[in-house]
């Protein structure tokens, strides 16, 4: 049986994140303090496993020694309607450098257009999640490369397929970020990635764990943005104990997202300030405010245990 009782959440998500309305997570206390298990409700044991092995971790050891105490961060922005970009941008204070979820061009372009006459001086971040074909991806990016130039900072994921990736690496001068390609294969040779991208974006918790993703940043080698996948103010604290460590980081970090959430577990959440953030302990003091019911408690807890009890960390 996992060893810590679990406090599950369902947290409202103010726009179109993942096609989420609520997130649901799992919230635990351990003696190094608060921690989050928030795998994502559709994935199974084996792809939860590294999710739950992180928050182990982060509940019962000390996080490593920091060798900075702020963070930048980037602004996130879901693939929402133009109307809402204004509205959403504003909860990332001080953010200049902005992530963005897009499809293509033509239905997206609009996205960054809004974005500038907010944050005139704005940077961008297109993520597409690995939902290109080599052709969509050298068609989109030569248009955004053409109307954007060199605001655009990087495209992160743009194809699933390494081969792929290898040759829009030479068909585009936008430089190539990897997220899904490192997430869904840990256990292969992630040490070729500098073959077919120029920055990897790392998460604490499918990483296993701040150990873990420290060491998996060493092997693969290239410049390094911390993320996260739409935690509470607990996960995000884990998230900047990561960025803090992180000795090649590449500019601002994707931890900002809880302005994301319309709630949160703490009192005190953890958001930009001047386009940083510093990171601190979180007390989860806000819990009672989003309990689920009954059967998703047990539901989470089954799934901690079957995944405890099946020796899969």
């Amino acid at each position: 049986m996992f060893p810590f009782q679990l406090q599950v959440v369902s947290i409202p998500v103010k726009a179109n994140f993942r096609g989420l309305k609520f997130r649901e997570l799992a919230l635990f206390e351990g003696p190094a303090g608060w921690s989050e298990f928030s795998a994502f409700t559709e994935y199974n044991n084996k792809e939860s496993t590294p999710w739950l092995s992180a928050s182990l971790e982060a509940a019962t050891k000390p996080a490593p020694k920091p060798i900075r105490d702020q963070i930048p961060v980037n602004a996130t922005l879901p693939n929402v309607k133009v109307s809402e970009v204004k509205q959403l941008l504003a909860a990332f204070a001080g953010c200049t450098t902005v992530k963005i979820k897009i499809n293509d061009f033509i239905s997206d372009q609009d996205l960054l257009v809004e974005t500038l006459k907010h944050i005139p001086n704005a940077k961008f971040r297109l993520d597409v999640n690995g939902g290109w074909s080599l052709a969509e991806a050298v068609a989109n990016l030569k248009n955004y490369e053409q109307e954007f130039g060199s605001l655009i900072e990087y495209v992160e994921q743009p194809c699933i397929d390494i081969a792929d990736l290898s040759i829009l690496r030479r068909s585009t001068s936008i430089k190539i970020a990897v997220d899904e390609s490192i997430r869904k294969f840990l256990g292969s040779d992630l040490t070729k990635l500098k073959e077919v991208a120029d920055i990897a974006i790392i998460k604490w918790a499918p990483s296993g764990g701040v150990r873990s993703a420290l060491e998996l940043i060493e092997k693969i080698d290239l410049p390094v943005v911390i993320s996260s996948a739409l935690d509470s103010s607990v996960g995000i604290s884990h998230g900047l104990s990561l960025a803090a460590a992180v000795p090649n980081l590449y500019g601002a970090c994707g931890l900002g997202t809880v302005a994301l959430l319309d709630g949160d577990v703490t009192s005190e959440p953890l958001l930009a300030t001047s386009g940083f953030m510093r990171n601190r302990k979180i007390i989860a003091d806000r819990v009672s405010e989003f309990k689920v019911a009954p059967d998703r408690q047990s539901w989470w807890q089954d799934r901690a245990d079957v995944i405890y009890e099946g020796g899969l960390l």
